[in-house]
């Protein structure tokens, strides 16, 4: 039961950092956390479950690949914004065209 608690205050607090920060390396370090919340919160399950059966351990390698994948271009995307626009805020971007 602890373990869904610390995946729910890890997702809860990836959601705030998503939104309440400006710049875009905390942005994806809010969205890494709900990642992880949502790992956490997956082995846990399977734990309390199957803990036998290995689709939840499959589950989680799973996550944490899509996980990586999207870290990279995430990074990938901020430091093409940055080259382009020479700015790390989401404010102070207005709009990806052109």
């Amino acid at each position: 039961m602890t373990v869904l608690l610390v995946a729910a205050a890890l997702i809860g607090v990836g959601v705030w950092g998503a939104l309440a920060q400006q710049t875009f390396v905390m942005l994806m370090m809010g969205i890494e956390m709900m990642l992880n919340g949502v790992i956490l919160a997956v082995a846990g399950f399977w734990a309390f479950t199957g803990a036998g059966l290995p689709k939840g351990q499959v589950l989680v390698i799973l996550t944490m690949a899509v996980m990586a994948i999207e870290l990279a271009i995430g990074f990938a995307l901020i430091a093409a914004v940055y080259r382009a626009r020479q700015t790390d805020m989401t404010e102070g971007i207005g709009s990806l065209k052109g």
